[in-house]
């Protein structure tokens, strides 16, 4: 363990007490590291959000036990309080609670607290490390600004002086999926402003945004080609701001070609189509061209390989399964638009690197999912159940109007299909692209339920089997948050363009202020298939023909809207193992998972069940127990092959979370 996790958890002895109260106003305890560490220990923490949300868990899981001599659910408990108010909680609390108190301020002496709280908790631990060997003495401001770009980032810009040097640290940046924080940027911006190269750019939007840089470098690179006398389709893609068209990057620069090389493999460039005969042009920059089908069958070959040399471990963390989500959806969405004889050629890799991501998940699942719940989600829900919270922080950030889409059932190798789709047929949409973690069973009861309430399973453990309390738990959401009942709007159903002048003419409402909708098309697409994923990816093309989803977003963002886009859980392909005799899903098709309430019935079914295991689930309630099914099988009839959710693989348990806006 690292010297940065131990200097922490050195506070935390469970045996000097059951309950603890944590003043943590930087959430250093919300790192998913650190909150592992502490289970390892014997310590669960629980944020202190609503007071009787924890009073309620508190009193009946740990306190109860506790008063008869059990350990309960764990040896000890950590009141997380985000803040530094410690004695306005219940003198009960503070009477019998330990107290400690973390902060940046006390653990980076050395360092500027100012500069060092906009640094993502992901870089603590290497900030830590630089400290403790390179500040000899404590630094002001602008020094750690400094010091952190240098120790962290690895760029140093006073060394950056050429339009190589730049663009190489910016798709270097990118690429890490490390953008700077905006002090930062605006600090680089400050020290590049007066090269002449540089003062057409905006410099500081460049290094802290990665949809501004990639649509830039995009661009400059259909103008590469055009200059070599190289025509063809573009890809679909937001026009690129207006300062681009000036831009030149040097892109036979080794050290810049290297990092556009596996950008496009990894989709995050996308190709120029070109038809005919080339002209001469390096070997290299064919990457970003396709002139037929064989060669977007070679970018799909190398993309699948690109992510087998780089899947995430059981040491991994959650960031590195979502980058490495958003990859693989790029390449599962071009294996299916290749035609059916390529595609065969590939099946057998695609099998396999599906087989080994999801086995790795599986595992890091067992040890890491725990974490997810408490993690902040000041920069982006990181499960989906953070969804409302996260909006009502950009509710608070001056986004008035904002709606929020759940598209049911759609995994994101299928959102990036209909991105495609929108790019092409609604050019002026732009799209900022992350993905989150849907909640365990990956069923829509439980998972759509935690997006509209905003709250864990075991919050609404009356009602995990339906969806029908949505509406309710949505309007009670904004109303804590100061909303009233008539500017919260809830539909769902929402799939045909026949719906949406309805739809519309409740969107008008001049009071409203936060609309959620769900579009129910992908799930019926699914339950339906009968020609795998390849067959949904048929239907899911001709449907966006129907300019149904550019329509349903024109009339949101033209009343105001800020629009974000998400799914309750994603799909696979399985191959049914037998149905187990005992036990009733959570919902018909949710054939990948079986829940139970009695521990009895479970271990029954396990053992009849050799391809199968059982997973504890923190944040379900206690008597919903559940049975996954092993590999991409399901509980079906021998043989049978269906498009299904509700286990633990990339497809359906990691979900696309979109800002969606309008460039014109």
């Amino acid at each position: 363990m690292s010297a940065w996790i131990d200097r922490i958890l050195k506070e935390f002895t469970a045996d000097l007490a059951r309950l603890w109260i944590a003043a943590d106003p930087d959430n250093v305890l919300l790192d998913e590291r650190v909150l592992s560490g502490l289970r390892e220990r014997g310590f669960e923490l629980l944020p202190f959000e609503d007071s009787v949300v924890f009073r309620a868990e508190y009193e009946e899981r740990y306190r109860a036990a506790w008063d008869l001599g059990q350990d309960g659910p764990s040896k000890a408990l950590i009141l997380h309080l985000r803040g530094t108010s410690v004695s306005d909680l219940p003198w009960d609390y503070l009477s019998r609670a330990r107290r400690v108190s973390v902060s940046l301020a006390n653990l980076f002496p050395k360092l500027s607290y100012t500069v060092v709280r906009q640094i993502g908790p992901e870089h603590h631990e290497a900030l830590y490390a630089a400290q403790a060997r390179h500040a000899a003495q404590s630094l002001g401001e602008s020094a750690t600004k400094e010091f952190i770009l240098t120790h962290i980032f690895r760029i140093s810009p006073h060394l950056i002086s050429r339009p190589e040097d730049l663009w190489r640290e910016l798709l270097r940046l990118h690429y890490r999926e490390e953008a700077l924080p905006s002090m930062l940027g605006d600090h680089v911006a400050q020290v590049l402003g007066d090269i002449p190269a540089f003062k057409a750019l905006p410099l500081s939007e460049l290094f802290c945004s990665k949809a501004t840089l990639l649509r830039v470098v995009q661009d400059a690179w259909y103008r590469y080609l055009s200059d070599r006398g190289v025509d063809g389709t573009r890809a679909g893609e937001p026009p690129a701001p207006e300062f681009a068209g000036k831009v030149e990057l040097p892109f036979e620069h080794p050290d810049v070609r290297v990092i556009v090389d596996s950008m496009f493999l990894d989709g995050l460039l996308h190709p120029l189509a070109v038809r005919g005969a080339l002209p001469t042009i390096p070997e290299w920059a064919k990457v970003g061209i396709i002139q037929d089908p064989l060669a977007l069958r070679n970018l799909v070959e190398d993309g699948i390989k690109s992510l087998h040399q780089t899947l995430p471990t059981v040491t991994s963390s959650f960031r590195d399964w979502t980058s490495t989500a958003r990859k693989f959806g790029e390449v599962l969405a071009r294996f299916h638009a290749l035609d059916s004889v390529r595609a065969e050629g590939l099946r057998a890799a695609i099998v396999d690197l599906q087989t080994s991501a999801d086995e790795s998940l599986r595992q890091w699942t067992g040890k890491h999912y725990a974490d997810l719940p408490s993690l902040p989600v000041a920069k982006g829900p990181i499960m989906v159940h953070h969804i409302p919270r996260f909006l009502s922080m950009r509710r608070g950030a001056g986004e008035d109007k904002i709606a929020l889409l759940v598209f049911d059932g759609l995994a994101i190798d299928q959102w990036v299909q209909i991105r495609e789709a929108l790019a092409k047929r609604a050019p002026k949409i732009a799209f900022d692209e992350a993905a989150c973690f849907a909640w365990l069973p990956t069923l829509t009861s439980v998972s759509r339920q935690a997006i509209f309430s905003g709250l864990k399973p075991r919050e609404f453990a009356d009602t995990i089997e339906s969806t029908a309390p949505e509406p309710n738990q949505w309007a009670r959401f904004w109303q804590d948050q100061g909303l009233r009942a008539n500017e919260v709007l809830y539909r769902k159903g929402i799939k045909r363009n026949d719906q949406l002048d309805d739809l519309d003419a409740a969107l008008s409402n001049s009071v409203l202020k936060v609309a959620g909708i769900v579009v129910d098309t992908v799930d019926e697409i699914v339950h339906g298939a009968a020609l795998g994923k390849r067959g949904i990816a048929a239907q899911i093309e001709s449907w966006c023909e129907t300019g149904f989803v550019e329509r349903l977003l024109d009339r949101l963002t033209s009343k105001g809207f800020h629009v974000y886009l998400t799914a309750d859980h994603g799909n696979v392909e399985a191959v049914g193992q037998g149905r187990p005799k005992q036990g009733v899903a959570a919902e018909m098709r949710g054939e990948r998972v079986r829940t139970y309430r009695s521990e009895a019935l479970a271990a029954e079914s396990a053992a009849s069940n050799p391809n199968s295991y059982r997973l504890e689930i923190a944040g379900l309630p206690a008597n919903f127990l559940t049975l996954f099914a092993g590999q991409r099988t399901a509980f079906m009839p021998h043989g049978e092959q269906a498009v299904v959710h509700g286990g633990i693989s990339i497809e359906e348990l990691m979900v696309p979370f979109v800002k969606v806006s309008n460039v014109s």
